[in-house]
């Protein structure tokens, strides 16, 4: 079997394709020379680097309220020391950076740097500030009460919700001017340090429980011609858009202008009122009848263009990479308004990109089961690939092991990372809330920390491949840094793993290291006649201070007797195997 495409290394094809990638993925002039924190391309991975060398994030985002408490934080900090994270992400709360408008207080944000530094974290920023999950609950009190100054979405029915309306450059200017000063502080106290790693510009926004905004602000945008910057992006780069825009505007004549339900088609009825009454199935069955990709692309651009005005605020006072993320389509919640419509999701990531340039990424929040599917979607057009929230759930190692070698994954960061683990059913999915896992967070954590210089090395390129291996995928074959290697799930007196997952590096032409569980290594001959490879020797061992420290010598049945290169089923482990070569 032939290595699929979805686990294979990331390669040229398909991530250099993006007409945006070179502006965010090449070097910062403004940080290179002071090693603050940037993006930079290796081979076909974008590398987060730090003080001048690749940093892989393995992180946990704390539950949104954590950071408004140092006090609740104290105990908190030793567990995750205790779990080998690196990074975590905590919220930074418009509401109390700036209580009143033009003061702004930065204690509670200092003291956050500050326990960050005493246990050896770096962290990840997020401005919960205009939008979190869809809703306006952080702006301060005086941005709340202003309701002309700071209008508000309407919907269908015409309530009006607690969420700011992304039509309104008020709004935008207020949530930049808060959040250029808290990037200015962080310059003026991380600039040496650099603690601070990145920031995500809101949170999961979007207009839930419609489709889109029904303000009078937002039905006179709606009525007018698209754009010509974002017409133009479909009239001169159609063959790079994700498919499933690209399919809107041609399925609706490839128009070069008119309004944005005459390009990309009829809006839904007026008629219709979104409702949560009906069952799920008859629920899917109506919203199915609905045309509904004008209302995302539509407020995609908007959402979009709000966004980059606060990013570009910040990044002005300090240039570090900036991200938004995505609250995804759910299994029964497929249509924009079920989930935040106008996010960053995969349909329209080129919307976004174009929208909102001060972005270095789009990252996915990412707890539903299609884990490869969806990083492959993030990653088609060349966006950089950070999961922000995912949960600890069974296969949160497998998923981070795959990621990282065959989507150059750059950061991993479950949700709740301080609450306690506790069990809950598996058929949950799309749960975001911790799972106990059969080699828990901090066992994976453990090992990527010992072997993340040499892995970051190696991403991008050839010699190195990652893999999640079942049932349903059993093996495959590929070439690792000039040889063939077959991996395959592990196999010992007959008894066959049911999973597994690992990645292996070829750090030399008859030298690897590989790690993980359940999984074997048998090399082939390049070619037909060509000699045979062999497993010369197989060690256990650690990495200390990016020193190799050798354990057992691995014979017997722990290589199969020479047959195998073998990692087992009961632990995670890191091994070095060397090879040679006969006829």
């Amino acid at each position: 079997m032939t290595i699929p495409p979805r686990w294979s290394v990331a390669l040229a094809a398909g991530i250099l394709g993006s007409f945006l990638i070179s502006a965010r993925a090449s070097d910062s002039t403004a940080s290179a020379a002071d090693g603050a924190p940037r993006l930079r391309r290796q081979g076909t991975a974008t590398l987060l680097v730090v003080d001048g060398q690749p940093f892989l994030i393995l992180g946990g985002e704390l539950m949104n309220s954590s950071s408004s408490s140092l006090e609740y934080l104290q105990p908190v900090w030793g567990r995750l020391t205790a779990q080998h994270l690196n990074t975590v992400l905590a919220g930074v709360s418009w509401e109390l950076i700036e209580p009143e408008e033009g003061r702004f207080d930065f204690q509670l944000f200092d003291g956050l740097v500050r326990d960050a530094r005493a246990h050896q974290m770096k962290l990840v920023l997020l401005w919960f500030a205009s939008w979190k999950n869809g809703m306006s609950s952080y702006p301060p009190v005086w941005v709340k009460r202003d309701t002309r100054r700071f209008p508000r979405v309407q919907w269908q029915n015409g309530e009006i919700p607690e969420v700011l309306t992304p039509l309104a450059t008020s709004s935008a200017d207020a949530d930049g001017r808060a959040f250029a000063a808290l990037m200015k502080h962080v310059r003026e106290i991380d600039a040496h340090d650099h603690t601070v790693l990145m920031v995500q510009v809101e949170n999961e926004v979007g207009v839930l429980n419609d489709s889109r905004d029904r303000s009078p602000l937002a039905e006179a945008e709606f009525a007018k011609p698209v754009p010509a910057e974002l017409m133009n992006l479909f009239l001169q780069h159609r063959e790079s858009l994700a498919p499933e825009l690209a399919g809107v505007w041609t399925a609706n004549g490839s128009k070069s202008t008119g309004t944005w339900a005459e390009v990309f088609g009829p809006t839904k009825p007026k008629e219709f009122v979104l409702t949560w009454d009906l069952p799920e199935e008859q629920r899917k069955t109506e919203w199915r009848k609905l045309h509904w990709p004008v209302d995302e692309i539509f407020m995609a651009w908007h959402y979009s263009r709000y966004v980059n005005r606060v990013a570009a605020a910040g990044k002005r006072e300090y240039n570090i990479p900036m991200y938004a993320n995505a609250w995804l389509q759910q299994p029964g919640c497929a249509f924009p308004g079920t989930y935040p419509s106008g996010g960053p999701v995969p349909q329209v990531i080129d919307v976004w990109r174009l929208g909102a340039p001060s972005l270095d990424l789009l990252a996915p929040d990412l707890y539903v089961p299609e884990f490869a599917e969806l990083c492959e979607r993030f990653t088609r057009s060349g966006n950089p690939l950070f999961i922000p929230e995912t949960d600890r759930g069974p296969d949160a190692g497998r998923n981070l092991f795959l990621a990282i070698g065959a989507y150059n994954l750059i950061g991993f960061s479950p949700f709740g990372i301080d609450m306690p683990e506790f069990k809950q059913p598996a058929a949950s999915g799309n749960s975001p809330f911790p799972m106990p896992s059969p080699a828990g967070l901090g066992d994976n954590y453990n090992i990527l920390r010992q072997i993340a210089p040499l892995v970051l090395a190696h991403q991008g390129t050839d010699s190195l491949v990652s893999f999640a291996l079942d049932k349903d995928h059993p093996s495959l074959i590929t070439k690792l840094g000039g040889t063939t290697v077959e991996i395959s799930l592990d196999d010992i007196f007959g008894r066959k793993a049911e999973k597994g997952y690992g990645m292996v590096v070829a750090v030399g032409p008859d030298e690897f290291v590989g790690a993980g569980m359940g999984f074997r290594v048998i090399f082939k001959p390049s070619s037909p006649g060509a000699p045979k490879v062999g497993v010369g020797t197989v060690d256990e061992g650690v990495y200390r201070d990016g020193k190799w420290i050798p354990g057992r010598r691995l014979n017997g049945d722990e290589d199969d007797q020479g047959r195998a290169w073998r990692f087992g089923s009961s632990s995670l482990q890191i091994e070095r195997c060397t090879t040679y070569r006969y006829q």
